[in-house]
């Protein structure tokens, strides 16, 4: 019997501690304590140690939780003490330690952020030498090496202990950076908003904003270190919504808290999705010819990205939910554009992982390159209906994979090609995700409340097997 419990839905697989975006938990407690940011630190210089780079250069780079300056310093002085040279960037976004690795050279980097979650919360990701997010073998051996005595026994002294140098101004030439990214800068739309969850990108927008010659409106740019997507960006698009049609602008994007993903909504206020911006983007570096072999989108996006995408004749190639996935496959297959409908998108030609503020500039251009309205973009889409509903499993419960696999088949043989369904694991909670998706809303609501009710009632206490 194949069976999933609270634990490893949390995990996904057979890594305990990484998530499908590194390691996450509420801040000085679990699994994200001082004790084990300065032990992940010297794992992953170890890591990288015996992979053949004994002294490593590391940038680091955080968002604006109050925790962060802790965890920076913990982190910080384990890598440091396992000879790594540590170089801090300070308040920054995802990708803009990405950048930083790539441009200093260095061999690999660490972002200290928990993403799209409150403030309470904070995580650690790390990055190898191309800016890219690890693999997933690279995650697992990392864990392993916690355990290893080596580990803590490895301890160089004198000129071999490692050292921590701030890098100052460095988000400023990420926002040059990101400028330079930009054709024709004067005919860049006016009367624009963009909300930064009162996080990282709050600290790249006044310098871009400077480098571009716009004069754009900002909201969620007065964090505290405890209102980090509190009411703003991603997770509360509303808030967007609600200051682009109150202000009368023609369009506004959303970041999360490390920036690495935006949302969009038209002047009218309506969301424009993840999906909806590959659609865009897919067309527009098309027409570049900078599209390679087609897009990469995961296997939440919605069916009718798909069909679009089909009558434009690009192939689509589908991989599991995760950023990381999404670049993996896009070299496996010479795609140059993938991403979620989340909002995290990659274009190679422009970034090697998720970044909101990129694609907010790659949006405008698309817009204006390929003469399109935004304020129709939703309304054309014609998104199948879809419902996503998020079961959590008790502490110490499992479900029946099994089952899931039973119950799934006899729910798509109902579907047929009117639609399909996606059954999987959180990558960083203990829930199990539930997307339901066809061509009628009736039918998504039925057969979602038939398998969360059916699904919910198999889930039994850990270790009863039936």
């Amino acid at each position: 019997m194949v069976s999933v419990s609270s634990r490893d839905v949390a995990n996904g697989d057979k890594r305990v501690l990484f998530g499908t975006d590194g390691v996450r938990d509420v801040a000085n407690k679990g699994e994200m304590t001082p004790e084990m940011a300065l032990r992940l630190g010297r794992a992953f210089i170890l890591f990288l140690a015996e992979r053949g780079i004994p002294r490593p250069r590391i940038v680091v780079g955080r968002d604006t939780r109050r925790s962060g300056t802790m965890l920076e310093g913990a982190l910080s002085a384990g890598m440091t003490s396992a000879g790594a040279e540590v170089l801090s960037i300070g308040v920054i976004p995802t990708p803009g330690v990405s950048f930083a690795v790539q441009r200093i050279e260095s061999d690999g980097g660490a972002v200290i952020s928990a993403s799209h979650n409150p403030a309470e919360y904070n995580g650690i990701k790390f990055l190898n030498r191309e800016g890219c997010k690890l693999s997933d073998e690279a995650e697992i051996s990392i864990e392993e090496y916690l355990g290893d005595n080596l580990t803590d026994d490895w301890r160089p002294t004198g000129a071999s202990v490692g050292e921590i140098r701030p890098v100052p101004h460095f988000v400023r030439r990420y926002a040059e950076h990101l400028a330079s990214l930009v054709e024709h800068r004067e005919l860049l739309p006016s009367s624009v908003m963009f909300d930064c969850a009162h996080g990282a990108a709050g600290a790249v927008m006044p310098f871009l904003i400077e480098c571009l010659g716009v004069v754009w409106s900002l909201t969620g740019v007065a964090p505290d270190g405890l209102n980090i997507n509190e009411g703003v960006g991603v997770v509360h698009i509303q808030h967007l919504s609600d200051q682009v049609t109150g202000r009368g602008c023609k369009m506004g994007f959303a970041c999360d808290g490390d920036a690495d993903r935006v949302l969009t909504v038209d002047s009218a206020g309506r969301l424009i999705d993840g999906d909806i911006a590959i659609w865009l983007l897919a067309r527009w570096l098309a027409s570049r010819g900078d599209l390679g072999s087609g897009v990469v989108v995961t296997v939440m996006s919605n069916m009718a990205l798909e069909e679009h995408l089909s009558r434009e004749g690009i192939q689509v190639f589908r991989c599991p939910v995760g950023d990381r996935y999404v670049l993996e496959a896009m070299r496996r297959h010479g795609a140059r554009l993938g991403g979620e409908q989340s909002g995290h998108i990659i274009a190679d030609s422009f970034t090697r992982t998720g970044d909101g503020l990129c694609t907010a500039l790659m949006l405008l251009s698309a817009l204006r390159d390929l003469n399109e309205n935004l304020d129709t973009l939703a309304g054309r889409f014609g998104r199948y209906p879809q419902r996503l509903s998020n079961l959590r499993i008790a502490e110490n419960h499992v479900i029946d994979m099994d089952f899931v696999r039973s119950i799934s088949e006899e729910v798509e043989k109902r579907m047929g090609r009117n639609g399909r369904i996606v059954i999987r694991p959180s990558g960083t909670e203990p829930l199990l995700r539930i997307l339901v998706e066809a061509r009628d809303r009736e039918m998504v609501e039925e057969i979602s409340e038939l398998l969360t009710s059916a699904l919910r009632g198999s889930a039994v206490p850990e270790g009863r097997r039936d």
